[in-house]
């Protein structure tokens, strides 16, 4: 039984764009691969931030909503995002984030050593001294030998553990190591029970859903089956333009997603020129005009300008 390859993508729910992009370009050193628009609610920048080539695995994304609450974190939410860094590189990010004023403690995630912090609008991460898939980025303002590498992994917050652990394990193919912890390809989710805990409500800071890996539409379709076999409701697969997509509830209500690897950030930007100007799907080019006009304006910060 073939399952996910891994962690593909993670989206999350920003406030002011601006912000966000000050600190994922201008503190952390993402690059920003793709500029666009929730396709959904066109209204909504759509940020994905990743490694120099915007490699499968190490995209980090986010819906620009200053007008929600901040997230009421609760069961049924993802609700930390971990990312890997070189090992050598946790004493440059120590000094790195308090330079920017940024809270932190030190702890560890799926058995590495790690620094944890809140993003500007209250998204929880962690950065952990673990192999990543992600290669450096030359403009990045983030030496290359420190720079971030890419996804590690989640932690999610359930009601009951053992349907959510069954179903990662069953269907999509994740391995149990200890306790709660599933890898699968190198990424790791951490299935943390609440018993008591209240149901989570989605806002600024919080994780809009975890996206998987597939290899392309056929692994995606298959893996849909089995999804529709255990009782419950994925869409059909939809055209994402950089990726196909199949989304579904898991038994405890975490929204995930089955991505393909192709084609890919590069489809319609040359590798060079990656997020420096407003992209748009196909469908929504002829609306391009009011699109811009309902955006705040924005500017690329300092060195990733």
């Amino acid at each position: 039984m073939e399952g996910v390859l891994g962690l593909h993508h993670i989206t999350c729910v920003a406030g002011d764009p601006q912000e966000n992009l000050d600190f994922y370009l201008g503190v952390l050193g993402l690059r920003l691969v793709k500029r666009s628009v929730n396709q959904d609610d066109p209204t909504a920048y759509h940020f994905f931030y990743a490694d120099g080539l915007g490699t499968p695995g190490t995209a980090l994304t986010f819906f620009s909503w200053p007008h929600l609450p901040p997230n009421r974190f609760g069961v049924g939410q993802a609700v930390e995002v971990a990312l890997a860094v070189p090992q050598e590189s946790l004493g440059f990010w120590e000094a790195r984030l308090a330079r920017y004023g940024r809270p932190l403690a030190k702890g560890e995630r799926f058995g590495f050593s790690a620094l944890l912090f809140p993003d500007p609008h209250g998204l929880p991460l962690a950065l952990a001294a673990a192999q990543g898939p992600g290669l450096p980025w030359e403009d990045s303002p983030v030496p290359p030998e420190h720079q971030v590498r890419g996804l590690l992994g989640a932690r999610i917050l359930e009601r009951e553990v053992g349907p959510t652990l069954a179903f990662f394990q069953e269907v999509l193919g994740y391995r149990q190591g200890e306790g709660p912890v599933l890898e699968q390809g190198g990424s790791f989710l951490e299935v943390q029970a609440l018993p008591e805990g209240r149901r989570g409500a989605l806002g600024v800071g919080g994780v809009h859903h975890l996206a998987f890996r597939v290899r392309d539409e056929a692994h995606a379709l298959t893996l849909r089956e089995r999804v529709l076999a255990r009782g419950l409701r994925p869409t059909p697969l939809i055209d994402r333009f950089w990726f196909r997509s199949v989304y579904f509830l898991e038994p405890g209500g975490v929204l995930l997603e089955l991505a393909t690897d192709g084609p890919g950030f590069a489809v319609d930007e040359d590798p060079e020129d990656l997020g420096e100007r407003l992209v748009l799907p196909p469908w929504l080019e002829g609306k391009r005009p009011a699109i811009e006009a309902a955006l705040p304006p924005i500017r690329l910060p300092g060195k990733a300008r």
